[in-house]
């Protein structure tokens, strides 16, 4: 028996119009859902994009000239060895690295100079070992702090320093100086380039060692020591390269030790160490860096160093370093690390010498 109630075209009706909102239903929740996930999407991209700026304007250094303050006159190693990198820089980074020579005060003028910039890669510092370090002890109220207000970037080790003796007095080598020593009434003079020098630690130490009489006599520089010394008025003088050679050259001067190693011009020379001295400090070599502001980003630091290190296989610079018997510029961590291990021993040993500050 059929149901009077029921209709077929009704109910067919009725399921064409569930199925219609079922399909319309199922759309618009997708396209709800597409619309949200675009939101999100979007928003991450742009976090992402945000996130990146900052890499890409620090990866972007240098936009413009960088300055490399010469702490000391022309014509010196010092200035030699900023020269010859800032132009390999500049090279290497498209991008001019001028060198400003501001000498004064024993580096001081050029780090103050250098301390007042902004830490931003575009001012860097080329000065000596002993301006950051020895004038920690030498130098009265010191306007820098040479760990706290700069980092360093690299290291440029000079040739060990050369002990000289007058030829007259017969002496060839250490042992052969003492016993020349012993036999000498009163004091013997040794030619000091500046109070709290290497050659200032040699003479400190050669007293303590072997009991001799040394006293060191400090000039404001090696022209005026080696004119004493080729005068005849000192036993034994200390010095670099530079002065040494006319000395030598004109046979006023017997080179009889090196300091720290085996200088590269006189390989035969041993040092003193290997001579029998068990040196404190004086074995520790001299050196010309390069330091930043402190502050300035790692990443421009570490590109700097990287750049540096090349720099020091460059068949240019390597010609200016063989003038002055340089070795190439070390990493940035290798530079910390030496100037942390020579800071440490350099100090005590120069306040030992009992050095009023100036």
């Amino acid at each position: 028996m059929s149901d009077p109630a029921y209709d077929p075209r009704k109910q067919r009706r009725r399921l064409c119009d569930d199925r219609y909102r079922e399909h319309w239903g199922r759309r618009r929740m997708t396209v709800r859902l597409n619309r949200r996930t675009l939101i999100a999407a979007g928003a991450a991209t742009a976090g992402t994009a945000l996130l990146g700026r900052p890499a890409r304007s620090q990866t972007s250094w240098p936009t413009k000239p960088v300055r490399v303050v010469c702490a000391f006159p022309p014509g010196g190693s010092t200035d030699m060895v900023s020269r010859a990198y800032s132009e390999f820089l500049s090279r290497h980074f498209g991008q001019t690295f001028v060198v400003e020579n501001k000498g004064g005060g024993s580096g001081t003028v050029g780090a103050l100079d250098v301390k007042q910039a902004r830490p931003d890669g575009y001012t860097l510092l080329a000065t000596i070992s002993n301006a950051m370090i020895n004038n920690r002890v030498t130098m009265k109220n010191l306007a820098y702090d040479p760990v706290k207000d700069f980092d360093i970037l690299t290291i440029v080790l000079g040739p060990g320093n050369l002990v000289m003796v007058p030829p007259n007095i017969g002496v060839t080598n250490l042992k052969e100086f003492v016993e020349y020593g012993k036999k000498k009434a009163g004091k013997l003079s040794m030619g000091s380039f500046a109070i709290g020098s290497t050659s200032h630690l040699v003479a400190a130490e050669i007293n303590a060692q072997y009991g001799l009489n040394i006293e060191p006599i400090h000039y404001r520089g090696e022209g005026p020591m080696w004119a004493d010394f080729m005068a005849g008025s000192l036993d034994i003088a200390v010095g670099g390269m530079a002065g040494t050679a006319p000395v030598r050259e004109t046979g006023r001067g017997r080179i009889i030790a090196s300091l720290g190693s085996r200088n590269a011009a006189y390989p035969d020379v041993p040092t003193l160490e290997e001579q029998g001295l068990k040196p404190q400090a004086s074995h520790i070599r001299a050196y010309v860096g390069l330091w930043a502001p402190a502050g300035t980003p790692a990443d421009i630091m570490q590109r700097l160093s990287e750049a540096l290190v090349l720099g020091g296989k460059d068949p240019s610079v390597q010609k200016t370093a063989a003038q002055f018997y340089l070795d190439p510029a070390i990493s940035i961590a290798e530079a910390r690390r030496r100037f942390a291990d020579d800071t440490a021993v350099l100090i005590p040993a120069l306040k030992n010498l009992g050095i009023q500050p100036e």
